[in-house]
């Protein structure tokens, strides 16, 4: 009769075999499914929500506990939007407990995913855009997700942080970034020791980079651009046209002589310029300033005439004779011969830079931007024939001196 009884329950070999256990048909239907592994991340849909715990069905006969603790663990919004019937990811922390319960973890699959998502942004040189929520002593702290990232300091660029500084120091200069957003990339990741290292002046240079390829596409030689003086140097100024940097060099400056750029621009000056060339194979873009001025030579006819003269500042002695400055812009040579009718070995002999004196035009070729100026025949009367007779040698000279300094 009992063994009628367990043939009609179905729990009895049909060879007539003995009698299998539920507990024991429930483990082997188990086994057949494959339990989970700890560490594994499963989808799953909420099948009930209590204060303290949420229940996951993942496809077995058991389903998943969410504990408070790791419900505490998730931002509020996170813990709001956990609806029976929506699906989720969920990591295993034990396959079973002492009390047989399946035990998982929402945290910890978020986790999960954003190391992978971590892991493609270094795959895929990819730039982020997060919050600097701390720092230490080496640098900031960055949460990408929900993995814990680490800036070095000396991958920042939002603010200066020196080596030689004090501790107060570089505390302070960590400290007014955090709250901010910063553009970072992903230099380094380690899962296995918790690791990820973020660069901020790694993603500026990637910006950069791919600003000016679109710079150099876009940019055409004539056209006219605003910029920001990025940096000065000894042979010219670079300009920041939006994520490239263009070289204003020390010739296209300004008309007038300029000894180094400091003289007329500042780091941070919001300046126009003229787009001379743009070279892609080299990546270089060449600017000027002085192009939109206007050409101070092209009036030099109209204001100044052979025989004139004029009052000029002397602005640097050479030892073929002085530079003297007739206006803001034009400026021409007396060469040694026209100082003086008796020799002297160097001009500093009768003239000093910065000295105002009286000079006469003895020759104007604007076509080569050039003037020659005579001391010495201030009181005589100058005929053509005898200017150029006596400036020859005087325009070769500058000529000399023109290309020595260039």
């Amino acid at each position: 009769m009992q063994g009628q009884q367990f043939a009609d329950s179905g729990l009895q070999g049909g060879d007539g075999g003995a009698a299998v256990h539920p507990m024991s048909l429930l483990m082997e239907e188990e086994l057949t499914l494959g339990l989970p592994k700890r560490g594994d991340v499963v989808e799953g849909v909420i099948v009930g929500v209590r204060p303290s715990e949420v229940f996951i069905d993942i496809g077995y006969k058991r389903e998943g506990i969410v504990t408070s603790r790791d419900l505490e663990r998730l931002d509020g919004e996170t813990r709001r939007s956990l609806k029976v019937g929506e699906k989720v990811l969920a990591y295993v922390v034990r396959p079973e407990d002492r009390e047989g319960n399946l035990i998982l973890s929402l945290r910890r699959a978020q986790m999960e995913e954003d190391w992978i998502e971590a892991q493609r942004l270094y795959d895929n040189d990819e730039i982020v855009e997060e919050t600097v929520v701390g720092f230490n002593r080496g640098g900031l702290i960055v949460n990408v997700g929900q993995v814990r990232g680490f800036l070095p300091a000396s991958q920042v660029v939002s603010v200066r942080v020196s080596r030689d500084g004090t501790d107060e120091e570089r505390e302070e200069a960590l400290n007014s970034v955090v709250g901010t957003k910063l553009h970072l990339k992903v230099i380094e990741i380690d899962r296995r020791r918790n690791r990820l290292i973020l660069s901020e002046r790694a993603a500026v240079r990637m910006w950069r980079k791919e600003q000016k390829d679109k710079l150099l596409d876009a940019l055409e030689a004539g056209e006219t651009r605003k910029g920001i003086v990025s940096s000065l140097c000894d042979f010219g100024a670079f300009v920041d046209l939006g994520g490239a940097d263009g070289l204003v060099h020390l010739s296209e400056l300004s008309w007038k002589r300029v000894n180094h750029p400091r003289q007329i621009l500042k780091v941070g000056q919001e300046v126009e310029v003229y787009i001379l060339g743009v070279d892609p194979d080299r990546r270089r873009i060449a600017l000027s300033m002085k192009r939109l001025q206007q050409e101070p030579w092209a009036e030099v006819a109209e204001k100044y005439s052979v025989g004139q003269v004029v009052t000029a500042t002397i602005t640097k002695l050479t030892d073929f004779g002085a530079f003297a400055r007739l206006d803001e812009f034009i400026e021409g040579l007396v060469h040694i011969s026209e100082l003086s009718d008796q020799h002297i070995e160097h001009p500093s002999e009768m003239l000093a830079e910065g000295e105002q004196v009286e000079l006469k035009i003895i020759r104007i070729e604007p076509d080569r931007q050039r003037i020659g100026l005579s001391l010495k025949r201030v009181n005589e009367d100058l005929g053509a024939e005898d200017a150029d007779w006596a400036t020859d040698d005087l325009l070769n000279d500058l000529g000399s001196a023109e290309e020595d300094e260039g």
